[in-house]
């Protein structure tokens, strides 16, 4: 499988240079050169009734397989078997029926939030990429996050060899559980930094950081070569597929398919990589029909699906959905790539746009190529109000994320079987879940976990059991402008 940039008509790629590079150099996004089919034995009736007892490794490594030919096969089907192993779950993404609604669980892994189905893979994927291009120079892994990639891909990358992993996250923008997934972590490997500003600011740094000739020759000084593990980066986002391909099998096993045999998804966005991981399925021959954009009050991609106009000048808003707080969606930049017949020119020039003016607008042609999407948002109130409904009528927790995709599908009068995103656990936005449900004086998360645990009959998730007690390694908040110089002087020793 070969990669090109969003950006350019510069030469192809391979995965290995894709994998190693993330962005590609013109700033653009590597996006396949072509979608390969879904093998026979995964779609159609025929299929499900041939290999009905596949498990979500088989299932995964026949969906990813194509877009990393380069890599030893047996080598990567080994490495999708020990990321699977690391869920709580053995279906690692089961598909429940809540009332009568499919919700695809995401959140079984060793941080809980639906990141852990890539970056358990991630690491490994990156060592066997750098193995085969004979890289001598270390990785510098560089994270932007809102809140959950930040620790999956610290989770995912501390203490492998080869790897230096730094992480940016919003000071004031993820909820406690988060920040200490990230801050408790103690791998020499590893740098977390707080910035002050948003998730925005954040992804501007890291982008910037590995594409910029200055950056890169100074870390190369330390022996170290930028890389992402954002969803900018293939690596991330290829494994997305594979969730999809499951859960679509589950449907149809379940009778959950409308009477052509197809589906709708409804996904909590935000940086719109999950989202996309979908409709590149479809692409593929998974029957997904139309794709419901959940938004919370930060609602630049639904007012996006229904103006064709993206405007990002407007309030950033802190929310408890805080994984969806974000102005400038990167994924995005994969479907308008589309969207405009594969010209990277347009591509470019849309988002030169966005950049200096903060906002672009698109043809009636260019939006036809997503007329199956469509976008919906919901507010704190409305998202609070689903967790309390989902809570009362059926027992089952929401985390506010889930939430808001909840509550913007039942404002969206769609009638066709319909599969909920859930990406998160709720245990993780304790406090948030707590006083949706009327828990009172649970002021503190970890508090409000225990709370939580018992209304609801659960056990606390052994992932959170001891993080209320474990020390913060990273405590450093630093100026936007500063990072930089701290990752430079802590690869030099000297922080």
């Amino acid at each position: 499988m070969l990669f090109r940039s969003t950006r350019s008509a510069a030469p192809s790629v391979g995965a290995e240079r894709a994998l190693l590079a993330g962005l590609a150099p013109d700033g653009g996004l590597y996006v396949p050169d072509h979608f390969p089919p879904l093998d026979p034995g995964l779609v159609g009736k025929s299929g499900l009734e041939r290999e009905a007892a596949l498990g979500y490794a088989d299932i995964a490594y026949r969906t990813i397989a194509p877009f990393f030919d380069e890599l030893p096969a047996g080598e990567l089907e080994a490495a999708i078997v020990r990321a699977a192993a690391t869920f709580d779950d053995p279906r690692v993404a089961p598909v429940v029926v809540v009332g009568d609604l499919p919700v695809l669980e995401l959140f079984r892994g060793p941080t809980l939030a639906f990141k852990d189905l890539a970056l358990t893979l991630f690491g490994d994927l990156l060592a066997m990429a750098r193995k085969k291009a004979k890289l001598d120079e270390e990785l510098l892994v560089i994270v932007a996050t809102s809140g959950d990639t930040g620790s999956a891909a610290l989770s995912g990358l501390e203490n492998r060899k080869g790897v230096k992993i730094v992480v940016l996250y919003p000071r004031k923008g993820v909820s406690e559980v988060q920040r200490r997934q990230m801050t408790t972590r103690s791998a020499s490997n590893c740098l977390v930094l707080g910035i002050e500003g948003n998730f925005d600011d954040a992804q501007r740094i890291a982008k910037r950081l590995l594409t910029d000739p200055e950056s890169r020759r100074a870390f190369a000084e330390f022996g170290t070569s930028p890389c992402s593990a954002n969803s900018i980066n293939i690596g991330r986002l290829a494994p997305q597929l594979a969730y999809y391909v499951h859960a679509g099998r589950e449907l149809a096993r379940l009778g959950l398919l409308d009477g052509e045999g197809r589906f709708d998804v409804a996904v909590p966005s935000g940086n719109f990589g999950n989202v996309l991981a979908a409709r590149y399925a479809k692409e593929m021959g998974l029957p997904i029909e139309g794709f419901l954009v959940a938004t919370n009050r930060n609602r630049v991609l639904a007012d996006f699906l229904a103006t064709g106009t993206y405007d990002r000048n407007r309030p950033f808003l802190v929310t408890t959905s805080p994984s969806m707080d974000i102005l400038v969606s990167s994924n995005l930049e994969r479907l308008l790539f589309m969207a405009t017949g594969r010209d990277p020119q347009r591509t470019a020039g849309l988002m030169a746009d966005l950049a200096e003016r903060g906002h672009y607008g698109l043809s009636e042609v260019e939006r036809r190529a997503f007329a199956d999407f469509r976008g919906a948002s919901a507010d704190e109130a409305a998202s609070a109000a689903e967790i309390r409904r989902f809570f009362e009528t059926t027992g089952y927790l929401l985390d506010p994320h889930t939430a808001t995709a909840a509550a913007a599908l039942r404002s969206s009068g769609i009638h066709r079987p319909t599969l909920l995103i859930a990406t998160a656990s709720p245990f993780k936005f304790a406090g948030t879940v707590s006083a949706a449900l009327g828990l009172k004086g649970r002021d503190d998360e970890f508090d409000a976990i225990e709370a939580l645990a018992e209304r609801a009959g659960l056990a606390v998730p052994s992932q959170l059991a001891s993080l209320r007690r474990a020390a913060e390694k990273h405590d450093r908040v630093v100026d936007p402008g500063k990072v930089e110089a701290v990752m430079l002087s802590w690869l030099a020793g000297k922080s």
